[in-house]
C-alpha cells in the first residue's frame, strides 16, 4: 500500500516519545536517589509514554510490512492501554501534588507510599483491561457497521474510552483549582506574617498559577480535540479528521517528559552524572520539592 503521510507523522512522532522518555525511564532506574513517590509517579508516566511510543512504531510497520486484522487488533489494544496508562500517571502524580500540599506534614510517609503504589496498580490494572477489551472480541472486525472513528475500535468501546477522559480531565481540572486556592492561601499567610506580600511572593505565586495552567492546558489541548471527536465523529467520515485529532493528542507523550522530568533539578543532576560519568559541583541545583508545580 502507498504511504500515508498522516502514518509516516505518527511513527515519528512515535519515535521522539520513545526516545525521550526512554532516557528518563534509564535516568530515573539509573540513579538510586530517584526513589521517592514522585519519581515513581514520573517513572510510571515515562513507562506508559514509552510503550506508547513503541507502539505507534509498531503500528506504522505491522501496518505496511505485516497487514493482518489480528496483528492490527493487538497493536491498537496496546496504544489503547499504553495512553490510557498515560492519563492515569497524570492523574496520579495531580492527586500527588494536591497531597503533598494538603497533608504536608504527614506527606513523607509509609501510608504515602502506600497510597501511591496502590494509585499506580489500581491505574495500570483499569488501563490493561481497557487495552483487551478489543482483543477479548469488543471490535468491529465482524461487522463494520459497528466501527467507530478509529477502527476496529466499536462506537461503544470510544465511547467509553472518552468518558474515562473526560471524568479524569474533571477530577484533574478540579484538584488543580484546590491546588491554586491552597497555593494562593499559603502566599497570603506568609505575607500576614511578614505584614506585607513581598514581590518574590507575589511573582512565585503567580508562576506557580500559571505553570498550573499551562500543565493542564497542554493535556486539555492535547487530548480533548480527539476525545470530542470519537464522541461525535462519524466513520463515514473521511478518515484525515481522525488522524488531524490523534496526532495531536501524541504530542502530549511528547510534552509530559520535559514538564514533569526535564524541568526536575534532581533529573538534570543524573544527567550530567549518566552522560559526563561525573558532577560538576561548580553547577548549583535546587532539589525540588514534591508540590513544585
Amino acid at each position: 500500500a502507498a504511504l500515508n503521510p498522516w502514518d509516516v507523522m505518527l511513527c515519528v512522532s512515535g519515535t521522539a516519545i520513545a526516545c525521550e522518555n526512554a532516557l528518563v525511564v534509564a535516568i530515573i532506574c539509573y540513579s538510586p536517589a530517584l526513589r521517592t513517590p514522585m519519581f515513581v509517579l514520573v517513572g510510571s508516566l515515562a513507562t506508559a509514554d514509552l510503550l506508547a511510543g513503541l507502539g505507534l512504531i509498531l503500528n506504522f510497520v505491522f501496518q505496511y510490512v505485516i497487514r493482518s486484522e489480528t496483528v492490527s487488533l493487538l497493536t491498537v489494544g496496546f496504544l489503547v492501554a499504553s495512553f490510557a496508562a498515560s492519563v492515569s500517571s497524570l492523574l496520579a502524580i495531580t492527586v500527588d501534588r494536591y497531597l503533598s500540599l494538603y497533608n504536608a506534614l504527614t506527606y513523607y510517609s509509609e501510608r504515602t507510599v502506600l497510597c501511591i503504589h496502590t494509585m499506580l496498580a489500581g491505574a495500570w490494572g483499569v488501563s490493561l483491561c481497557l487495552g483487551l477489551l478489543p482483543v477479548l472480541g469488543w471490535n468491529c472486525l465482524q461487522d463494520s457497521a459497528l466501527c467507530s472513528v478509529v477502527r476496529p475500535l466499536t462506537k461503544s468501546n470510544v465511547m467509553l474510552l472518552s468518558a474515562s477522559f473526560f471524568l479524569i480531565f474533571l477530577i484533574m481540572l478540579h484538584l488543580y483549582i484546590k491546588i491554586c486556592k491552597i497555593v494562593c492561601r499559603h502566599a497570603h499567610q506568609i505575607a500576614l506574617q511578614q505584614h506585607f506580600l513581598t514581590a518574590s511572593h507575589y511573582v512565585a505565586t503567580k508562576k506557580g498559577v500559571s505553570t498550573l495552567a499551562i500543565i493542564l492546558g497542554t493535556f486539555g489541548a492535547s487530548w480533548l480535540p480527539f476525545a470530542i471527536y470519537c464522541v461525535v465523529g462519524d466513520p463515514e467520515y473521511p478518515p484525515v479528521y481522525t488522524y488531524a485529532t490523534l496526532l495531536p493528542a501524541t504530542y502530549n507523550s511528547m510534552i509530559n517528559p520535559i514538564i514533569y522530568a526535564y524541568r526536575n533539578q534532581e533529573i538534570q543532576r543524573s544527567m550530567w552524572v549518566l552522560f559526563c560519568g561525573c558532577f560538576q559541583s561548580k553547577v548549583s541545583f535546587r532539589s525540588r520539592s514534591p508540590s513544585d508545580v
